[in-house]
């Protein structure tokens, strides 16, 4: 299919110009949180969450670790003059800091932020929203994303790709 192979040099330009034409990953994030509080008030699921102290606990510990993932990864973008809204083309090919152990560090960071306020909260319906969120940007974004990087650039993004994973290597 013409469009969607950036080896094709006929779609090669498509790829190199932007990633994506909406913001999608904000708006899916976002969406997840408002229909994960919107489901949780309208149809409250009851005893599916644990709700003690350590899961409060657990939960605001990876609302930390996800801000603190996202916060180093926009700084590490920001100190390579790298372009971080998912829309607009990339400027820079970022492998360092928490892109070292992600391709994706800032949507990981907002995942677990997720899951984290989801045990914070015992918010059953933003759990499910999250993982429904966590694949719409795989395949809304993410993947687009890296036929975009391929085509800018190359070689040094497949090497990249080689030795780092998406989301996470448990």
């Amino acid at each position: 299919m013409s469009g969607l192979d950036p080896s094709d040099p006929g779609s090669r330009s498509e790829w190199t110009d932007r990633p994506n034409v909406v913001p999608w990953p904000p708006l899916i994030f976002g969406g997840a949180i408002v229909w994960g509080v919107a489901l949780s008030v309208v149809l409250p699921i009851k005893g599916m969450m644990p709700n003690g102290a350590l899961a409060k606990i657990l939960g605001v510990a990876l609302i930390v670790i996800g801000l603190g993932l996202d916060i180093a990864a926009m700084l590490t973008m920001r100190r390579h003059k790298a372009n971080i809204l998912p829309h607009r083309p990339a400027t820079a090919l970022v492998t360092g800091g928490p892109f070292s152990v992600s391709r994706n560090p800032i949507y990981l960071g907002n995942t677990i932020l997720l899951i984290g306020a989801a045990l914070a909260t015992g918010n059953a319906w933003l759990l499910m929203s999250t993982a429904v969120a966590a694949a719409l940007v795989s395949v809304l974004a993410i993947r687009r994303e890296e036929r975009h990087l391929a085509a800018r650039f190359g070689d040094a993004w497949r090497n990249y790709a080689r030795r780092t994973p998406r989301w996470l290597r448990l």
